[in-house]
């Protein structure tokens, strides 16, 4: 036990020590190697007399203290030297003894940098770091997705990619022509040349057109049962729901509800997607027949005119939240309120909450999410960080954008960061992560 105590102390030595000179190591780094992809924005500090003075630590305590650190710095930390390579390595290929919660950050796009360059504005250190993605340019993509680290982006053919930031990994999803609301036209040379939406009268859309018509909003969501990701669709036309497994072929449709859906979260292995009605319906993907499951037909005091946000607590509660707009003198559209409800089930309404306590918001057309504010030290508890209503995201894309900080304690607003973003595509709430997909299914 005593032989044990004392290595323990030596353990948590060498920790203690890793974390006091890590910062100092890691301004050393422009991230080397394949993620010189990866860089700040910012000039780094030289500080060449730690790395010659600083004792080696060993590589299972190196392990340790890169577990702890956001993604930025931990690619970073696997340029330094060797050793410190051998110890990212061995996380990257371990990724259970990963699992530091990570910060979102804002991504965006900037005419300061070239067209495949996009913006990540790390929450965690208030800096930009630029990230350089595959074809086809992120400035000509629209971004309707963000959840799990993933970008659901649409090119200007108005196909679908899964795009992973930070890896760079990018997988493309099926044909848009095979949602069935979809008509590919031909041209005499038998490729398509436009598009018609079934039901939507005689009008044709030009392939970069169609996007703006067809995507109101996507997620991504992981499927224990198989080990691949889900991405359902919202379409803009009539807000019926879509899927498609990566490495399928098609979309699926989902049976259809009573009244239109605007948004989807994924909880306890069912998709649940949420009515402008504030009815919920449930569907569970991993069978061979998918029914509609009603949890809920609707809420009574549910308003339609307003942006609508369903969430999962860290402690596993379901909450609705609402987000007003107003429309400024400047004729931009502006979040004004927003409110957190929790649904009553067997009253068939929404019970207002006072605020968020110690947890915070993120809401825009990424995934909705909800996280406990004493694990994330720079965010402040009982506030929204907010992007852009999806609603009017494809409307207003020349207008500024809607981004900001609301604390619900007191309904004040506060900038994020003075503007330095371009207004399209919108900026969106990413997550990083450093998941690789093979095809369909997860590779750790």
């Amino acid at each position: 036990m005593e032989a044990c105590s004392v290595a323990r102390m030596m353990s948590l030595g060498h920790l203690d020590l890793g974390l006091r000179i890590l910062p100092k190591l890691l301004a050393l780094s422009l991230g080397g190697g394949s993620h010189r992809r990866f860089r700040k924005d910012q000039p780094l500090m030289h500080t060449e007399t730690v790395v010659e003075t600083s004792p080696e630590l060993p590589v299972d305590v190196l392990v340790d203290i890169f577990a702890l650190l956001e993604i930025p710095d931990f690619i970073r930390a696997g340029s330094v030297c060797s050793s410190w390579r051998l110890a990212y390595t061995i996380l990257r290929s371990q990724l259970e003894l990963y699992k530091r919660p990570q910060t979102p950050c804002l991504l965006y796009t900037s005419e300061s940098v070239g067209d495949n360059v996009a913006c990540l504005y790390s929450l965690a250190e208030k800096r930009v770091y630029n990230v350089t993605l595959p074809e086809p340019p992120i400035r000509s993509r629209y971004l309707i997705g963000s959840s799990d680290g993933w970008l659901v982006t649409a090119d200007d053919k108005s196909e679908l990619h899964l795009l992973n930031p930070i890896t760079g990994q990018q997988i493309a999803l099926p044909p848009v022509s095979t949602i069935e609301h979809v008509e590919p036209i031909l041209d005499n040379a038998g490729a398509i040349s436009k598009y018609g939406l079934r039901g939507q009268g005689p009008e044709t859309y030009a392939l970069d057109d169609l996007r703006d018509e067809l995507y109101f909003k996507a997620f991504v969501f992981p499927d224990p049962s198989t080990g691949r990701y889900i991405v359902v669709l919202v379409l803009l036309l009539e807000r019926r729901l879509y899927f498609a497994r990566v490495g399928d072929c098609k979309w699926t449709s989902l049976p259809p509800g009573l009244d239109y859906y605007k948004d989807c979260i994924h909880m306890d292995g069912l998709l649940y997607a949420f009515t402008i009605t504030g009815g919920i319906d449930a569907f569970d993907l991993t069978g061979p027949t998918i029914t509609r499951n009603i949890i809920a037909d609707e809420m009574e005091n549910y308003r339609d005119k307003d942006g609508w946000y369903a969430v999962q607590t860290p402690c596993g509660d379901l909450l609705q939240v609402c987000r007003q707009t107003v429309i400024t003198d400047e004729h931009l559209m502006e979040t004004e309120k927003i409110s957190v409800y929790k649904p009553d089930m067997a009253a068939k309404k929404l019970v207002k909450m006072n605020g968020l306590d110690d947890h915070v918001l993120f809401l825009g057309r990424g995934q909705t999410q909800c996280l406990n504010a004493g694990e994330y030290p720079q965010l402040k508890a009982n506030i929204v960080y907010f992007t852009d209503n999806e609603a009017f995201v494809s409307k207003y894309k020349k207008k500024d954008r809607d981004i900001g900080i609301l604390n619900l304690e007191n309904g004040e607003r506060e900038e994020i960061v003075s503007k330095i973003w371009c207004n399209w595509p919108n900026p969106i709430w990413i997550t990083p992560s450093i998941t690789m997909m093979n095809m369909g299914y997860t590779n750790s």
